[in-house]
């Protein structure tokens, strides 16, 4: 593990700010993505009573009996994904992780046309009567992440030479929103807890962006250049990084990093990452040539030793093909 720091990038100018103030916000993303594919930032508008309210209602959660939150499990959320997971009930590589979780997306209504014409990924999620203020306080959070969001989308796209608005035009108009929370215990049942267990091991993220808040218990780590380095908890800060699609769509010049997790701190931690993706419908192609991006090699292998530049089709045809790998035992009820 080495010593380094990860970029810390005031985005609020990207919510309003001058075009001079914008720019120099997308040329600090610009660098951030090239470096090390993460970064924090400041001025997400997401604020500390949202934050807090979250917090407090995913605790109370995960206090609840097993069979209690059972009732919200995610086999019961069908084709929408949604629920909740129980430790260990996630894999990465094969392997189960040491955490659970719970799994939100956008709430839509049985008669929204996608939900009404079977498409996988989309519904409504599931509500633990027990605790009420827990889907306020999520709405809340999704609601104020989703607007950042889109705005670092549009830094983004100024970082990559394109109008402000490429994203929102052709990916982010109806973007696919996943949220999840996590709890990674202080400690891990004897039967999942072995040298190789890890909270999350290492992986990459799917889609565009992802924004992240955490407790104040750390446990990220990311793989740089010069090795894994420590991301923890900046108060006031959410951490980024850049998924799959956005390293398929500039051919590689800004890389999907991979990440884990291992909480050592003895203490229960939570994290909560929301995933700004391209709309489920969306053809993945290369940006366009007015893009400013430099040419790429090879570069180190993937972890999985997958070559996204290869990939065509739509961003759903890449989240399903993940789906069945996650949860296996769920993918019938989508695919």
């Amino acid at each position: 593990m080495t010593g380094a720091r990860l970029p810390v990038i005031d985005m609020a100018p990207l919510f309003g700010g001058g075009r001079a103030e914008r720019t120099a916000v997308a040329e600090a993303i610009r660098n951030a993505c090239r470096a090390h594919g993460f970064f924090y930032v400041t001025g997400h508008g997401v604020s500390d009573a949202v934050l807090a309210a979250l917090e407090a209602a995913s605790r109370r959660f995960f206090t609840l009996p097993e069979e209690t939150k059972a009732t919200i499990a995610m086999s019961k959320g069908g084709r929408a994904w949604r629920g909740h997971f129980p430790l260990g009930g996630e894999l990465t590589s094969g392997r189960p992780d040491l955490k659970e979780g719970l799994y939100f997306g956008s709430e839509l209504p049985a008669d929204h046309p996608r939900v009404a014409a079977g498409w996988p990924l989309h519904g409504a999620n599931l509500w633990p009567a027990e605790v009420p203020e827990l889907r306020p306080a999520v709405e809340a959070y999704m609601g104020a992440a989703t607007r950042a969001g889109h705005a670092l989308m549009r830094g983004m796209a100024l970082s990559l030479g394109l109008e402000e608005d490429y994203f929102a035009r052709v990916y982010t108009a109806e973007p696919t929103i996943l949220f999840r929370i996590f709890h990674y215990p202080a400690s891990a049942p004897a039967p999942l807890k072995t040298a190789e267990s890890w909270g999350v091991g290492e992986h990459s993220d799917y889609g565009l962006l992802t924004l992240l808040a955490q407790d104040r218990h750390g446990g990220l780590q990311v793989k740089t250049p010069g090795g894994w380095v420590a991301a923890p908890p900046l108060p006031g800060t959410l951490v980024c990084n850049i998924g799959d699609m956005l390293d398929r769509l500039t051919g590689g010049w800004y890389r999907s990093t991979p990440h884990r997790v291992l909480n050592e701190s003895g203490a229960d931690r939570l994290s909560f990452p929301l995933f700004f993706d391209p709309d489920f419908a969306a053809a993945m192609e290369p940006l366009p040539p007015e893009a400013n991006i430099g040419q790429v090699g090879p570069g180190e292998p993937r972890w999985d030793g997958a070559d996204l530049q290869a990939f065509t089709g739509t961003y759903g045809d890449y989240l399903l093909g993940k789906v069945s790998k996650v949860f296996p035992e769920l993918g019938g009820d989508v695919l």
